[in-house]
């Protein structure tokens, strides 16, 4: 089923979300692979209740503030990609607002990577105001208040990431919040082709294909972030940022090798060791905390992919843990629970 239709009625009406949405006699429609929620056949002021709740179970809790005196309508269908999710949301103008009160229960961060087809958008968040264009793509971050509303008619892809997952590619994703990346061109256009063309066949895929598709997704969208000035820029001078960088990515691509050492990242980025141990300490950790940080990371991910069959013991080795006792002892010091507790947890979510 494809959601990638043209939207160019101005005002998002039943016809609109009809050629969106497949006929149905309930307002949700439950498939293998996705949800589809429309207001279709929800009436009255029940429309924007009900549509309150069909954004907090796809995102997270958020105050809704509708435009206008009309009926709303809108449709929603959303899609799992093994840890990730892919929605496409088609609506009336609308005001989105992620209060303090909403962090208040939320244990796990994510990031929204918000792609607009039609209208613009703008999003507040951190004391910084953006206006996101068809031809870019929005990252938001979950953790923090933010508002984002579009005052016209608006149809968007919105990818969400666990912050545990986007962490596994990109370090420190925190800094990423409010940025735009452009999407006409290069790898952005890539990814937001790629996005696109997943949502049209995800109704065709079984959940190990969603979940490569997923991973797909997140290994263009790095390219793409990684490749900005923006996120190259920090505290240290341009060239030590970019060497850092490059060892970043050097580490991340071979996590699984147990033979993964300082004097091994130094000899593969053509540097010295010292001065590998130098750029590491600027940012305020050691060359080894940082490789057992990112193998962590990975693992927490995989624990929490409800498409893993792997035993701990397999995840462990995976990724570079000489045995289960000591993975789980980091692990345990890392996040307060052991690596059984917390799949325990994410398969009773699920």
């Amino acid at each position: 089923m494809g959601l990638s239709a043209s939207f160019e009625a101005s005002r998002v009406g039943e016809d609109t979300v009809a050629s969106s949405t497949p006929p149905r006699s309930n307002t949700q429609l439950r498939g293998a692979a996705a949800t589809i929620h429309s207001t279709q056949n929800v009436f009255g002021s029940a429309r924007r209740e009900y549509w309150q709740e069909v954004v907090r179970k796809t995102y997270f809790p958020l105050d809704l503030v509708f435009g206008g005196a009309g009926d709303f309508k809108g449709s929603l269908g959303a899609w799992s990609l093994g840890p990730l999710s892919l929605s496409r949301n088609v609506s009336d103008g609308l005001l989105y607002r992620r209060c303090q009160s909403h962090l208040v229960a939320e244990r796990e961060e994510s990031f929204l990577i918000t792609v607009p087809e039609l209208a613009e958008i703008r999003f507040e968040q951190d004391g910084r105001d953006v206006i996101c264009r068809p031809g870019a793509c929005l990252i938001e971050r979950s953790h923090l208040p933010y508002e984002f509303s579009h005052k016209d008619p608006a149809a968007l892809w919105v990818l969400k990431i666990p912050s545990a997952v986007l962490r596994t590619r990109i370090d420190r994703p925190e800094r990423l919040a409010t940025l735009q990346f452009d999407a006409s061109r290069g790898i952005g256009a890539m990814f937001v082709d790629v996005l696109r063309l997943t949502g049209e066949r995800l109704e065709e895929m079984d959940e190990p294909s969603r979940a490569l598709m997923g991973r797909q997704l997140l290994d263009l969208l790095s390219l793409a972030i990684e490749g900005d000035e923006r996120v190259l820029a920090g505290r240290s001078t341009t060239v030590r940022n970019a060497h850092l960088h490059r060892c970043e990515c050097f580490i991340r691509t071979r996590l699984t090798d147990v033979r993964l050492t300082p004097q091994a990242i130094a000899e593969g980025c053509a540097i010295s060791l010292r001065y590998l141990h130098q750029i590491f300490e600027a940012e305020g950790v050691t060359v080894c905390a940082y490789i057992r940080n990112q193998r962590l990371l990975a693992s927490d991910a995989m624990l929490r992919d409800q498409s893993c069959r792997k035993s701990l013991s397999e995840i462990a080795y995976q990724w570079g843990f000489g045995d289960q006792a000591q993975f789980s002892r980091q692990y345990r010091a890392k996040f307060g629970c052991t690596p059984s507790e917390a799949r325990a947890v994410a398969r009773a979510r699920g």
